[in-house]
């Protein structure tokens, strides 16, 4: 009985939500919910990035539920790789552009330099500006808030570690590197195995012969989702550990094979 309740208790902490029971809209509205992330063609951007995860949630559960059978057509599963890629691809890129610009707008208040950026971006450019202008918006507010640095600490600390895994994922995808090893060799970049409780293809944050996880497309959607959530803030401290954790400090294979051919 107790083998039983075990397995019961197994596999309800990895159930997968059905696609009914998914909200669409938390998507776009966790990462909306970010300082300064009003932006309207940031949020277009986040709109278009919780549209394609619905279709491929969709497309996960299908290639999941053709892979038990013995026809199976592995086109299904090469699609959505590829589709899979694309998009971590471009919620990386989203997630980069927002950071960068909570970054610099840090770096202005802390230099004293935000008004002067606000005057700068509503020069007169000879013409009508709309994208200085919401810039220039956005920086009136964060300068009349007292509470903008910290609000904007805490968001930078909140995506921290799904940002820092995201990033680690696409050296590896996009230039077949080790994140942050020089003249390395991904493992195996591009290659995915199907998560048998969600379809979502996970792939290897490899470091040569050191394992550190994986990384799925749904761990990604279901990570930003969380994005809202604000009870649990990691103290500056435990993401230092992470990113320790991350660099996965072990020679490099490709590195000892260059020392060696230098020696010969």
């Amino acid at each position: 009985m107790e083998d039983d309740e075990h397995d019961l208790d197994l596999d309800e902490k990895r159930r997968v939500p059905k696609l009914d029971e998914i909200d669409w809209s938390a998507l776009r509205s966790a990462l909306t919910s970010l300082q300064m992330f009003d932006d309207p063609y940031m949020k277009m951007q986040a709109t278009n990035l919780g549209i394609v995860d619905q279709f491929l949630t969709d497309l996960e559960f299908k290639v999941l539920r053709e892979s038990f059978q013995d026809d199976r057509d592995i086109s299904g599963m090469m699609f959505l790789n590829a589709q899979s890629q694309m998009w971590m691809f471009s919620a990386y890129e989203l997630l980069r552009t927002w950071r960068q610009r909570i970054r610099e707008t840090l770096d202005l208040l802390s230099t004293g330099k935000l008004q002067w950026r606000i005057d700068e971006l509503l020069k007169d450019q000879g013409f009508r500006h709309y994208g200085m202008e919401i810039r220039a918006e956005q920086l009136r507010r964060v300068l009349e808030s007292p509470d903008s640095r910290r609000l904007m600490e805490e968001d930078l600390r909140i995506t921290h570690v799904l940002y820092k895994q995201l990033d680690y994922l696409r050296v590896a995808l996009a230039k077949h590197e080790v994140k942050g090893r020089r003249r390395s060799v991904a493992l195996a970049p591009g290659y995915g195995r199907l998560d048998t409780w969600s379809g979502s293809l996970q792939y290897e944050l490899e470091a040569g012969q050191l394992s550190l996880g994986t990384l799925s497309r749904r761990n990604v959607a279901d990570g930003i989702r969380a994005f809202a959530d604000r009870t649990e803030i990691p103290p500056p401290e435990s993401l230092r550990s992470f990113d320790e954790y991350m660099k996965a400090d072990i020679p490099d294979v490709t590195e000892r094979f260059t020392d060696r051919n230098k020696e010969a």
